[in-house]
């Protein structure tokens, strides 16, 4: 049986992690086998750049808090697997994806957003979706539209106003 000092070093990291999958808005499993240290490393910046980071953590533990937190993530846990986690939903998942197309040894495996599932299929999906600022601009170019074409409607009618 393990000692006393060695279970309570597990909780505190099963307490870790439980922590930081209650507190992201996004979390991913990926296998990250065949990437060096100095790709991990450029990994790491590019996710912290998106209020994102990654840890390894033993599956064991990591399956543990999950059942804790009522998360099945079973089919995620077998082989190596490394933790991402951070606050934009979409974020952590875009820089893994673009990551692994220069880095094929990365593989994402499955997720949770927003409290929902998502199997590599869905992680792949929510890839190809434009950044929170992207569609923010978007929305801001639509509108900008529509006012730039009530102005010009509101114009030419106080100019047909006029001519009466």
């Amino acid at each position: 049986m393990a000692s006393e000092k060695i279970l309570k070093q597990k909780q505190t990291v099963i307490d870790e992690i439980k922590e930081r999958t209650e507190n992201a808005k996004t979390i991913v499993l990926f296998d990250y086998r065949g990437i060096t240290d100095s790709e991990a490393k450029e990994l790491r910046i590019k996710l912290r750049e998106s209020n994102s980071d990654y840890k390894v953590y033993k599956n064991t533990l990591m399956s543990r808090a999950f059942d804790d937190l009522g998360i099945d993530l079973k089919e995620g846990l077998t082989g190596p697997s490394a933790f991402a986690f951070g606050e934009d939903q979409i974020a952590p998942i875009k820089v893994l994806s673009e990551f692994a197309k220069e880095h094929p040894a990365l593989v994402l495996k499955v997720g949770i957003v927003d409290g929902e599932k998502a199997d590599q299929a869905k992680l792949a999906e929510y890839a190809t979706l434009p950044s929170r600022e992207g569609l923010l601009t978007m929305l801001a170019g639509g509108m900008i539209g529509l006012v730039k074409d009530l102005s010009i409607c509101l114009d030419l009618y106080s100019q047909q106003k006029e001519e009466n």
